[in-house]
């Protein structure tokens, strides 16, 4: 909702500005099909041919994730460390091989099943599996373990920014798009010189269009998005770095309520519950 309303009000600012100074929107409607052709067409050619098939694949599934609210909230991150929570109490009391058939098969384990978001989700199942996994065997110290994460956590951050990547390249280059548009309009006007001085005024305002629509797409529609799915990014990456943290502080000696605080203190403070409501939370469940 907020992204329609952060393009209705860019889009009516600048259309409406134009309009109120006395401009022409006719002129803009009409050369706004070819324009757009030409601008739209050859943006979307040079998209498919600088990225690979799998980068656009990512594109493609990134773009409804900018018309829906985040999915990590404050509620998620307490059933994640809840969750965790639940996972190191019981590796305390009975042993680290008890977890052994949760890890195994976490598709069956009552300990996931409990909990109905991130126990299904398969990001956050397998990366707290594989490492869960890797303590149980016992043949890697936390420092191995904790270099594998920061690994795993850099090749995730780098696939979840391929499509920003994507749209950061194609927002650079349609304001080029845009003169070349230009350029098409002006060479068309300089045909037909002998045309009488409205006419010929019409065709330059409709070759200057090609600029505008480059830059207002550029700057006002693509990079806008771009940034939105960048912190989108940013938020996926911080869930993976909150059960690394409190995994490796399980690790190295500290009890589950204390390995959870570690993890709580990663997270961004908008999202971040307070020690009471977790301690409270993670109580409950």
């Amino acid at each position: 909702m907020f992204v329609i309303i952060g393009y209705l009000v860019a889009l009516g600012c600048v259309f409406g500005g134009y309009i109120i100074h006395g401009g022409n929107i006719g002129v803009v409607l009409h050369a706004l099909p070819i324009e757009m052709m030409v601008i739209g067409g050859g943006a979307l050619g040079a998209f498919v041919v600088n990225n690979q098939p799998k980068v656009l694949k990512a594109t493609l599934k990134a773009v409804p994730k900018a018309f829906k609210g985040s999915k990590y909230t404050k509620a998620r991150y307490m059933e994640l460390m809840a969750l965790l929570y639940d996972i190191l109490q019981k590796a305390r009391k009975e042993g680290l091989m008890s977890i052994e058939k949760d890890v195994e098969a976490p598709q069956d384990s009552a300990i996931f099943q409990k909990y109905a978001v991130v126990g299904k989700d398969h990001h956050v199942v397998e990366f707290t599996t594989d490492y869960l996994r890797m303590m149980v065997s016992g043949n890697l110290n936390a420092h191995e373990i904790e270099a594998l994460m920061d690994s795993e956590i850099e090749t995730h951050h780098q696939e979840e920014h391929a499509p920003v990547a994507a749209i950061a390249r194609l927002a650079g280059g349609l304001p080029a798009f845009g003169i070349v548009a230009a350029v098409l309009g002006v060479v068309n006007t300089m045909g037909s010189v002998g045309q009488p001085p409205a006419v010929l005024g019409a065709m330059i305002g409709s070759a200057l269009v090609g600029t505008f629509l480059g830059i207002l797409l550029a700057y006002c529609i693509v990079e806008p998005f771009g940034g939105l799915l960048e912190q989108k990014a940013e938020d996926a990456s911080k869930e993976l770095q909150c059960i690394k943290t409190t995994l490796l502080a399980s690790m190295q000696g500290y009890n589950p309520t204390t390995a959870i605080e570690f993890g709580r203190k990663v997270l961004f403070s908008t999202d971040r519950p307070s020690f009471s409501e977790l301690e409270a939370h993670v109580k409950k469940k």
